[in-house]
């Protein structure tokens, strides 16, 4: 069941504080980097992992989660505070400079948060999407979804949440329907502002994903 959000809890999709390094490797200590495809992770402080650190954010969770699996794939942390989607468009073509396997896409909810139009919003995740898949066109793709602020109305939200969809049915994308899905709200699993997962909650993050993730990882590395 989709988890309803307070304002108070979208600010967490702001990402505030200072921001993050852009773009850190994590490597995996079981095959060389060399040989191990990406999986970049292009997204906002959620995905920089915000109060907790990159080493501790869900994108390091899953690179375990990849390894413990025997799964040969390196994760890019290209999570930045406060990005939104134009934001991440701009700075695209730095993601993409190495060549890639999945682009895992964790953007909009800065765009939902400051209230700014959905269209511009779709317009900015699509030619995300269309550039990485035109630079790499074996790649896959992962969407978060995310919610909007409900206090920005039921027409925004229900145009907000469509435009995940509709990108994922485009670009036959896996879509993530709300990645805070069983976090967001939770006092245990947020810092002590509620509004930025803790390291537990960056856990639960990706107990979420990796059902979505695994069978993408399985596919482009049978057994």
């Amino acid at each position: 069941m989709r988890m309803k959000i307070t304002a108070a809890l979208a600010l967490g999709l702001a990402c505030a504080g200072p921001p993050d390094a852009p773009t850190i490797e994590r490597e995996s200590s079981t095959e060389p980097a060399a040989t191990r495809g990406a999986v970049v992770f292009l997204g906002t402080s959620l995905t920089a992992g915000y109060g907790v650190g990159a080493d501790s954010a869900y994108p390091a969770v899953l690179q375990s989660m990849m390894d413990s699996a025997g799964l040969p794939f390196r994760v890019v942390n290209a999570g930045l505070s406060g990005e939104t989607s134009a934001g991440g468009l701009r700075r695209l073509d730095w993601s993409l400079q190495q060549p890639i396997e999945i682009l895992f896409l964790e953007l909009g909810a800065n765009d939902g948060l400051r209230g700014l139009g959905t269209d511009q919003m779709k317009d900015n995740l699509d030619a995300i999407l269309a550039r990485t898949r035109a630079r790499y066109p074996d790649s896959d793709l992962v969407i978060a979804g995310m919610e909007a602020p409900p206090n920005l109305g039921p027409e925004y939200t229900r145009a907000f949440r469509a435009v995940f969809a509709n990108l994922a049915a485009k670009y036959d994308a896996v879509l993530i329907p709300f990645l805070l899905e069983g976090v967001a709200g939770q006092a245990d699993l947020n810092q002590a502002d509620r509004i930025h997962p803790s390291a537990a909650g960056h856990r639960a993050i990706a107990r979420t994903i990796w059902p979505y993730l695994e069978p993408v990882l399985r596919s482009r590395r049978p057994n």
